[in-house]
């Protein structure tokens, strides 16, 4: 499976204003909303897709980005378990990383989960890391 880099970026790009929104406001729902954005990105059905009606010119690995998208709902997760249980420090730390990855790819196309994914893969050849539908 193929990605197309240009809804990987505008998602890190929206991701990052979301998360920041999440910080200033402390809305659960808003979390809960990325996360469910997370959860299409493992999927491969990003939201964003429909975005780009002409093809893109190239296209990468998908399975680096679906990994990091599982990496961000994992911390979208925990984010939320924080909010609900009143947790506040695990809301809050969660949400600020997931913030600081998604900004590093938006800012500066540094896709922390598809270097984690790379070096997991070098380390563990044998391992499986695909991430099924």
């Amino acid at each position: 499976m193929r990605a197309d880099p240009r809804v990987l970026r505008l998602g890190a790009a929206v991701t990052t204003i979301v998360l920041a929104l999440v910080l200033v406001t402390g809305s659960v729902w808003l979390l809960a909303v990325q996360a469910v954005v997370f959860a299409l990105g493992v999927a491969g059905r990003s939201p964003y897709r429909m975005l780009f009606k002409s093809p893109p010119k190239k296209t990468e690995d998908a399975r680096p980005p679906r990994f990091a998208q599982a990496v961000g709902l994992v911390f979208a997760v925990a984010g939320l378990i924080g909010f609900f249980t009143g947790i506040t420090p695990l809301a809050l730390g969660a949400t600020a990383a997931a913030l600081l990855a998604a900004f590093l790819n938006a800012a500066f196309g540094l896709c922390l989960g598809c270097e984690m994914y790379l070096m997991i893969r070098r380390l563990l050849p044998a391992a499986t890391m695909e991430v099924h539908p």
